[in-house]
């Protein structure tokens, strides 16, 4: 694995070796972690449309579930295929792939069937992603946890690419939207995880003409009635609040999602709101789902969910977002929360 640690004060050095490979291959397969997120898309759609429009790079995108509705927008012209849907397009594009670019995740555990696929696909292995460590699958890794957002790295690393061919390539405006997008929404609208640089990349892609207000309002205000009452009803009778931890916990049952017409992405951002309240350091999400209960863990103050993930509930991510999967019942899953947490904080 040829490690390459991302450094904003560093000049992007290393990035020689990404510009080429990518001289060396034509068919290039992006990919990103299971339940994707804005940053997930906006990352291999930004990465992916460069290639495509200014590389002339033969291009598919492929994530392991469906995208939200209201993220389908940044796909653009481009081919994106969900795993447990196209398996045989996405098998098709692995066999014949050069190269394949997995961003947004730090290993392959991130995507689940597909990367038992990928893992043995013949192609050149690179990553970009911002989780701490990454895993030795991968041939190039690109690394920055400090940084706001994949889709930061990836920025700057397009506007190195650029440099380093030694010619202006103006980056299309369906790139700069998809980078902005992922930012906007890995940073909770730049409430969070942001550096100096997340500014600069913002103004200077603002100057390509993107609509900001518009923009949010696509991807904050773009839900349905029902999301918005099932919202009401996680935080007026779902949402309990543990004083001596500073914690809270949701669970959203699969009664819970019959009840409210629940799609894909609608409970974004729900695990983020009890941290608006004082004293509460510590946000639990649970999600049923046919195979799985899926984990989502928010902190403020430093609290590192990360390793609490880790430890308890088969996941990982960041020091102040993290996630992860369960199997129990669903009605264990709270009394679960509360003993480990307890026991965590006590070691």
């Amino acid at each position: 694995m040829d490690m390459w640690r991302y450094d904003l004060q560093d000049n992007l050095r290393g990035v020689e070796k990404l510009f080429v490979k990518i001289t060396q291959v034509n068919k290039i397969v992006l990919v990103g972690h299971v339940n994707p997120d804005g940053d997930c898309i906006g990352s291999i759609t930004g990465l992916g449309g460069y290639l495509k429009d200014c590389c002339g790079k033969n291009v598919t995108l492929v994530v392991p579930n469906e995208v939200p509705q209201f993220l389908k927008f940044l796909s653009h012209d481009m081919n994106l295929y969900s795993y447990n849907i196209h398996k045989e397009e996405v098998h098709s594009a692995l066999e014949s792939a050069d190269m394949v670019i997995c961003m947004d995740l730090n290993s392959l555990k991130r995507m689940d069937d597909l990367g038992a696929a990928i893992q043995g696909c013949g192609a050149y292995k690179a990553l970009i992603d911002h989780h701490p460590n990454p895993d030795d699958t991968f041939e190039l890794v690109y690394s920055y946890p400090q940084s706001s957002s994949t889709c930061e790295l990836a920025y700057w690393i397009i506007k190195e690419l650029i440099q380093i061919g030694g010619e202006y390539i103006q980056m299309p405006y369906n790139v700069a939207l998809s980078l902005y997008t992922g930012m906007m929404t890995d940073t909770n609208n730049f409430a969070n995880s942001v550096l100096p640089s997340t500014f600069r990349m913002a103004s200077e892609l603002l100057a390509y003409g993107i609509d900001k207000d518009k923009l949010q309002g696509m991807v904050f205000g773009g839900y349905s009635e029902s999301r918005m009452r099932l919202m009401g009803d996680m935080l007026l009778n779902k949402m309990t609040i543990y004083n001596n931890l500073g914690a809270s916990v949701m669970v959203i049952t699969k009664e819970d999602k019959a009840k409210y017409n629940f799609a894909k992405g609608d409970s974004e951002g729900f695990v983020n709101l009890p941290l608006n309240i004082k004293d509460i350091h510590i946000s639990a999400l649970f999600t049923e789902d046919d195979d799985y209960i899926r984990v989502s863990l928010r902190s403020k103050d430093d609290f590192p969910v990360n390793k609490l993930s880790n430890q308890y509930f088969n996941g990982g991510g960041h020091q102040r977002a993290a996630g992860g999967k369960l199997a129990m019942a669903i009605g264990d899953v709270e009394e679960y929360f509360v003993k480990c947490l307890t026991e965590f904080k006590q070691l």
